[in-house]
């Protein structure tokens, strides 16, 4: 097995980016290889500050280009043949890594990965998950940016993909499927979505109905499926959570010797709190529906976020996910 990692994708790269690839290769202890894509000179110099890196299984690939973080996707899939990201891509179509991790651009990593690799059979429109904490756990926000405008039939593909995903990858033997909306009630919402629950509601998949904004991380639905506008927003709120949390904290805080002692007794715990809510424990976000295995990263991405999306790349080949939802989405078909 080979999951190639896009080393110049990201805020922090390549630094960060190399640094999580080692990390991760240390622990796979050789069950599959890590190969950084990148500037060939810039990835030596960054592995050159680590040590005893002779055992693992390590490798580079050079690409003279890469994606900046505000370039148009568009124009830098059409005029950078040789990016990191492209790279990636060509070695996943021709077989040569079974998988590919980036913090890069995620319009060029999207679009580079939809002319690259194509979509699953029966799948309509790929779709970006997003894994979010629970009180317990965690459960998928899909799609969450991927497709601004949808039809029916996609939010009901949406569902089927996740519910494999988290099924496969977070282990939840029975997942169940909601639907966000403005309401419980199945005649609330737009068109689209009140035709969306119709469909789920036919289909032989676990729905419970419709999952409003304030139930989404109460382990009412191990899957909440909604379009990726309204899925982007709430993923882009939720990432600002744990700073306001801690902000506020601070400043409530002061300079009160009471509190500055209460709150070393509870350092501990909200320690646990922030690392609950942090993006990096999660790695990345899968890109469901393509004919491949894609981790699309945070822009601000640590070492710690690309360790752990390797983690998650190589248990989605091992659970062999795309096979998993090819054959669900064939059988619903047929029901």
């Amino acid at each position: 097995m080979k999951i190639a990692v896009d080393a110049m994708g990201g805020d922090f790269a390549p630094r960060e980016i190399v640094t999580g690839a080692i990390s991760a290769a240390r622990t796979a202890k050789k069950k599959y290889e890590v190969v950084l894509v990148g500037d060939e000179a810039k990835i030596k110099h960054e592995m050159a500050l680590h040590f005893r890196l002779d055992d693992l299984a390590l490798s580079i690939k050079h690409a003279s280009q890469q994606v900046e973080m505000d370039e148009s996707p568009s124009s830098a899939i059409r005029r950078k043949k040789d990016s990191s990201i492209a790279v990636c891509m060509d070695l996943h179509k021709k077989g040569e890594v079974d998988a590919v991790v980036s913090a890069g651009n995620t319009g060029a990593v999207l679009g580079s990965a939809l002319l690259k690799l194509r979509k699953i059979d029966k799948v309509i429109r790929p779709a970006i998950g997003a894994i979010l904490p629970t009180g317990k756990g965690a459960n998928l926000l899909i799609d969450v940016g991927t497709n601004v405008d949808c039809r029916p039939r996609q939010l009901l593909q949406f569902g089927i993909m996740g519910s494999v995903f988290v099924k496969k990858v977070l282990n939840i033997k029975e997942p169940k499927i909601g639907l966000l909306n403005i309401g419980e009630e199945k005649s609330k919402g737009n068109e689209v979505v009140q035709k969306a629950y119709e469909l789920f509601d036919q289909s032989p998949i676990n729905f419970v109905g419709n999952i409003e904004g304030r139930n989404i991380l109460q382990e009412q639905a191990d899957v909440i499926v909604c379009d990726g506008f309204v899925g982007n927003t709430m993923l882009k709120f939720a990432e600002s959570i744990n700073a306001v949390y801690t902000t506020n904290l601070r400043r409530r805080i002061g300079k009160r010797l009471q509190y500055k002692f209460g709150a070393y007794l509870m350092k501990p715990a909200f320690r646990r709190l922030k690392k609950t809510f942090d993006y990096a424990e999660y790695g990345g976000v899968p890109l469901l529906g393509v004919n491949g295995v894609v981790i699309i990263g945070h822009g601000g991405s640590s070492s710690k976020a690309i360790c752990n999306a390797i983690f998650e790349a190589e248990k989605i080949i091992n659970e062999n996910v795309n096979n998993q939802i090819e054959q669900e989405l064939a059988r619903i078909e047929t029901e």
